[in-house]
């Protein structure tokens, strides 16, 4: 996700190092370097246009004070300019004390069933909610049992009276909500190839009758330019109030995502990251700049670890990290956990300056994380608290006992010194950061 855009602008800012005090002449080449990186992004011309014309009255004259570098300057610069663009703050979804009515509309194949079930799954999670899925594309062959799997996957009830008309379906819903206690309709509607007058005007019945609290449009990240041809189309006839971008983590330029809040004034609410149904999340804009700009994304982080590890545990990982006490027990207890979070590669992404590292295109195999597995399990308690009793003997029961060379071993143990090492530096707030 917006690697391609994000590896441009880094050039573009590299070309102005150096410099006392930024002017037009020597921002040029790197405003358009940025100019052709959004283009090929597929952000739309108009928010490009306007975007270098913001950066570049900005930037130009500004003197550059002994604490700052034209470059961090230039950086900051940029980044509040794809803040703003993005839409500057988070725009939290409705929660209503009585039951809350969202619809989901987009075209077909954008992932509004897929997307229903992961929004369901995240208002009962984050908030605490008993959500109501409501399948009301009547069109799609299978659509209403695509909708009724994903609720028993996530044991979340779905509403449905087959292929009658939506609204009626809807009515009936909402009475079906109120009587059984459940605090959120999810309304799954129709989609089409192409916006046409008998979509939208299923969609306006639905909006006309029924107090909707939140229209949602899904909006499939990979669409390019056309994204924005549907979006103003959905929202010159509705009352959208959010969007979602989905299948953020394909191979997508991301365009959409900086095009979207410029042009309508809509916010975007949420961006599904993964198949899985967890794969939701809250859309920060400052969080996407920073992915955008190399800078990380430890919230993501956070948000990904925050089910697995409790409070008082990270709390007490840290106070070891920090004294230096953080041992192979640790790292192990740490390393299952990590295992639950999915591929390796996809966290290490989420690291300031992981492309400037190269951690970007990294492929872990995760047997890898087997043997390392393997080899501290071999060791006795004792061992995995005090590393340094490891000698040439230990090492070969060890080795024994996994199957590992001690070649292997003695890579793992000075690697976990190195980390201890980088990690007692970060939590003391002394490791610095790309920009």
């Amino acid at each position: 996700m917006f690697e391609y855009l994000g590896d441009r602008l880094s050039k573009a800012i590299k070309n102005i190092r150096g410099m006392g005090t930024i002017t037009e002449e020597n921002i040029s080449e790197a405003m358009s370097e940025i100019r052709l990186a959004l283009l090929e992004a597929d952000v739309n011309y108009q928010v490009v246009k306007e975007f270098i014309s913001s950066v570049k009255s900005k930037a130009l004259g500004l003197d550059v004070s002994k604490s700052l570098k034209p470059d961090e300057l230039f950086i900051k610069l940029v980044k509040d300019e794809l803040i703003n663009l993005l839409g500057n703050d988070y725009v939290p979804i409705t929660v209503n004390p009585g039951t809350t009515v969202l619809m989901l509309c987009g075209l077909q194949g954008s992932g509004k069933t897929t997307t229903a079930g992961k929004l369901a799954n995240y208002l009962r999670k984050k908030h605490n909610k008993k959500p109501l899925l409501v399948a009301c594309d009547i069109y799609r062959p299978a659509a209403i049992d695509q909708l009724m799997e994903i609720g028993k996957s996530l044991n979340i009830p779905v509403f449905t009276k087959g292929k009658i008309n939506p609204l009626e379906i809807v009515k009936e819903a909402l009475e079906y909500a109120k009587t059984n206690n459940l605090d959120y309709i999810i309304i799954d509607t129709a989609g089409r190839l192409q916006i046409d007058e008998e979509l939208m005007q299923e969609l306006k019945n639905i909006e006309s009758e029924i107090k909707i609290d939140e229209t949602l449009l899904v909006v499939d990240a990979m669409m390019g330019q056309d994204a924005i041809n549907v979006i103003t189309g959905f929202n010159n006839s509705l009352k959208l109030t959010g969007a979602i971008l989905t299948k953020l983590d394909g191979n997508t330029k991301g365009g959409v995502a900086l095009s979207i809040r410029h042009l309508t004034n809509i916010p975007i609410k949420f961006v599904g990251d993964s198949e899985k149904m967890d794969g939701l999340r809250e859309f920060y804009p400052e969080v996407m700049a920073n992915r955008i700009l190399d800078m990380g994304d430890i919230l993501g982080i956070a948000e990904k670890v925050e089910n697995l590890i409790s409070e008082d545990d990270a709390k007490k990982d840290m106070s070891k990290m920090r004294s230096g006490k953080y041992d192979l027990e640790d790292f192990l207890t740490n390393l299952k956990q990590i295992k639950k979070l999915g591929p390796l590669e996809n966290i290490l992404k989420m690291l300031p300056g992981a492309r400037k590292m190269g951690l970007n295109n990294i492929n872990i195999d995760p047997k890898q994380i087997s043997h390392v597995e393997a080899i501290i399990s071999s060791m006795t308690p004792y061992e995995r608290k005090h590393p340094d009793v490891l000698k040439a003997s230990r090492k070969q029961r060890i080795s024994k006992g996994c199957g590992r060379p001690v070649e292997e071993i003695n890579r793992l143990l000075k690697q976990f010194e190195s980390m201890k090492s980088m990690m007692k530096q970060m939590s003391n707030g002394n490791m610095k950061l790309p920009f």
